[in-house]
Formats: C-alpha cells, sequence, structure tokens
C-alpha cells in the first residue's frame, strides 16, 4: 500500500511567515525633495521587491529669501517663523526645487508628509492589510519617521537612512538604521585626531554602530541590474553604435569637505586629451551642482573633439543609459551617489580630485581605492583596459538586513 504523504511545512522564512505572521505589501516613501536622498529609498523599495506599491510622502521645507539662512532649524520652526514673516508682510521669495521625477517611479501622487495621518492609516488598516514599511532619508524626515514609529510602535518598520550626515543619537528611534561607515568616521582614531577636545562630545556620533544599524560602503541607488538592462533597451539605438570603448565622464559640485573650482577643471580637461586617444568615444555629463566656470572650461576645451558629446541638460537625461552602455567612467571625487552607481557595475571607475577631500569624503576615497573598485585618474590611462572587482552591492545587501530584521519580528515582505 502507498504510504499517505502528510502535507509538509513551508520551507524557508518567508513562506512560513506568511502563514503564521503578519505580510507586509506596501511601503510608504517619506522624502525631502532631494533627489539624492529620494533615490536611495526608492532604490531600497526595488531591491524588497515593493516597487510599484508605495506612496511617496514629502516634508516640504520653506526655501528662497530668509529662508535660504534658516535651514539649520527643525522644519516646523521654520514655517512658524516664515508664517510670522507673512504676517508682518516680509516677502520671501520661493525657490524652484528639483525633486526625482515621481513618473519615473511610479509614484503619480506626493503627499505632504503628516506624521499623526500616516500612523493612523497604519494603525486603522493594519488587521486587514498587514504592517507598513516606512522608509525615510534626509535630516528633514527624521522627526516624521521618528514620530510615525513612537504613534504606531506595533503597526510599523520604521528605515532611516542616512548620508553624509552624522547618525544622531537615539537611533532606537528606528527599527533600522542604514548608514554609509564613513559617517562612523569621526569614532575611528585618524578622526579623533582631527577634533578638537573641546568639540568632540558635540561631533556626531558620539557611540560605535548598535545592533539595529546597517554600514554600507557608499549610498544606496536604483541602478540595479533590471534598471541597466532597461535602460540599455531604452538608449540601444543612441548608444549602441558609438565607437568603443565609450568613457563616460560625469561631474559633480564642489562641497566644503571636498572644494575644487577652474583648477581641477583645467586638470581634468588636461587629463581627458592625454587618454581621449585610447578612447573610441567620450560622453560628458554635469549635474545641477556644477558650477558654470567649470562647465565653461570644460566646454571649451573639449567640445572641439569630435569624439566628445557634452550633454547640455535638454531633453531625456542619459545618466542610467551612460551606467548601462559605458566601457569606463571618469567622476569627481565630491559625488558619493555617481561613485557608488558607477561601483555597482563592475566596470574601471576612476576618480579626480579625491586629494582634495577631507574628513569623512577623504574616508570614503580611501574605502573604495582599498577595495580596488575605483582608481584615480592620472591621464596616462589606456581606456580600453579592463580590470576587475567585486562591485559595490549596497542596496541588495541592506534589503537582506532589512528582510532579517522583520524575520526577528515575525513579519515578512511578500514580493
Amino acid at each position: 500500500m502507498r504510504p499517505i504523504r502528510l502535507s509538509e511545512r513551508p520551507v524557508g522564512i518567508s513562506a512560513s511567515l506568511e502563514i503564521f505572521g503578519r505580510v507586509i505589501t506596501r511601503a510608504v516613501v517619506i522624502g525631502n525633495g532631494v533627489a539624492g536622498a529620494e533615490n536611495q529609498c526608492i532604490g531600497l523599495v526595488r531591491a524588497l521587491g515593493l516597487s510599484g506599491r508605495q506612496s511617496l510622502y514629502r516634508v516640504r521645507r520653506p526655501r528662497g529669501g530668509i529662508n535660504e539662512w534658516l535651514h539649520w532649524l527643525p522644519v516646523s520652526l521654520q514655517k512658524k517663523l516664515e508664517l510670522f514673516f507673512s504676517r508682518i508682510q516680509i516677502p520671501v521669495k520661493q525657490k524652484k526645487v528639483f525633486p526625482i521625477s515621481a513618473d519615473e517611479n511610479g509614484l503619480s501622487d506626493i503627499l505632504e508628509a503628516d506624521a499623526k495621518r500616516i500612523a493612523n492609516m497604519a494603525r486603522e488598516t493594519f488587521d486587514k492589510e498587514g504592517p507598513l514599511l516606512v522608509i525615510a532619508s534626509g535630516r528633514d524626515t527624521i522627526s516624521v519617521s521618528s514620530s510615525i514609529k513612537r504613534l504606531a510602535p506595533e503597526n510599523v518598520f520604521v528605515v532611516q537612512i542616512f548620508q553624509i550626515q552624522h547618525p544622531r543619537s537615539e537611533l532606537n528611534r528606528f527599527d533600522l538604521v542604514i548608514t554609509p561607515r564613513h559617517d562612523y568616521y569621526p569614532l575611528t582614531p585618524d578622526g579623533q585626531k582631527q577634533i578638537p577636545w573641546f568639540l568632540r562630545r558635540w561631533i556626531t556620533p558620539c557611540e560605535p554602530p548598535g545592533r539595529n544599524v546597517v554600514l554600507t560602503i557608499g549610498a544606496l541607488h536604483q541602478a540595479d541590474s533590471v534598471a541597466l538592462r532597461r535602460a540599455a533597451f531604452a538608449w540601444h539605438d543612441e548608444l549602441a553604435p558609438l565607437p568603443k570603448p565609450l568613457l563616460v565622464v560625469n561631474i559633480g559640485g564642489p562641497s566644503s569637505n571636498c572644494q575644487y573650482g577652474v583648477d581641477l577643471a583645467k586638470q581634468l580637461a588636461t587629463m581627458l586629451q592625454k587618454v581621449i586617444w585610447s578612447c573610441g568615444s567620450v560622453r560628458i555629463s554635469f549635474s545641477r551642482r556644477t558650477p558654470k566656470k567649470v562647465s565653461q572650461i570644460l566646454v571649451r576645451e573639449l567640445s572641439i573633439d569630435p569624439k566628445v558629446f557634452i550633454w547640455d541638460g535638454e531633453g531625456l537625461n542619459p545618466h542610467l543609459g551612460h551606467l548601462a552602455w559605458a566601457d569606463a567612467f571618469v567622476i569627481t571625487a565630491d559625488s558619493v551617489s555617481m561613485l557608488s552607481e558607477a561601483c555597482s557595475t563592475g566596470k574601471p571607475v576612476y576618480v579626480i580630485g579625491a586629494e582634495r577631500c577631507t574628513w569623512k569624503f577623504a574616508d570614503f576615497q580611501k574605502s573604495l581605492q582599498e577595495r580596488g573598485v575605483a582608481r584615480p585618474l592620472t591621464g596616462k590611462e589606456d581606456m580600453s583596459e579592463r580590470w576587475s572587482y567585486l562591485p559595490l552591492n549596497d542596496t541588495a545587501e541592506a534589503a537582506l538586513r532589512v528582510n532579517l530584521a522583520l524575520a526577528e519580528r515575525g513579519w515578512c515582505i511578500r514580493t
């Protein structure tokens, strides 16, 4: 007689939790209107398999006029001051903000971030729709995301992403904190030497990362394999026919810890002229942070070469297409985001201006070079040379840590 086979217990964490625990089927992204911050949230949502099932809420900080001097204040206090100024008839000119495209990320409606409203929604829909995953990035979102956690601790899982910021104290306000390793540079021996003793207690972080802190090498982003395959298809007709190797040059903008100007622009122009013999094509892009005096020098020195194409900022942004089709990259050292994306492709990445970086930026550049994922541009390179390294995979690794933390609570994500 054939033995009777009993039904097997579900295999794997996700399968068992879906039956015996709570399942997450949706996410709320809390952004601040800055592309670099919001892209990290969207990238993590994609890696978790919740793309298309997220809503974007945005913390709107007053901008323009006197507000440009008040950005260090809490958003709530700044809004009260703006209201006060309007009542005493002091005009405040609004400044145009350049957020990420909501339509490109499946986020058609952008709502004002209201902690009480989001917490109430999480509680009221918990029994029917399960827990709510909240992912936030940017200094201005901290008070909102931590308030949501405080108001609905049993109904939400809150992930706070930091980048080029000091992770503040009381990180236990969040279920999980994701931040680059270099944000903990102040705790290293070299970092301590650079801080005057009377300022050390005021420099954050003040203690090593706790169990709920996930350390990455670079920034999270959306440039995963699926996005690059789609970009390769979308940009095929324009980029595939270009002579190889294709060198992509991405120019950011100076910051307080990575300062440069026309001197670096001239240095970069000279180095590119020295390596262009080994390139089939060169594509150059500037960011919104690029000073005009820097872009003007590069345009003047390089635009006459028939191999060079400089994107003028009009039409569709070719950034993802460049990531997909490039054979090598040259990137200014100031941009952690652009470097993180390029170093995730496994293609050669050359950095210009790393020696100008200080503090945490210098530690980040050192980390990239020690791991062999980036090299300083010297002007002696043969851009047809291929070299390999273990690509950065921060977004996928962060998603894995989120899933593990959810499993400890008895929750899982349905993808």
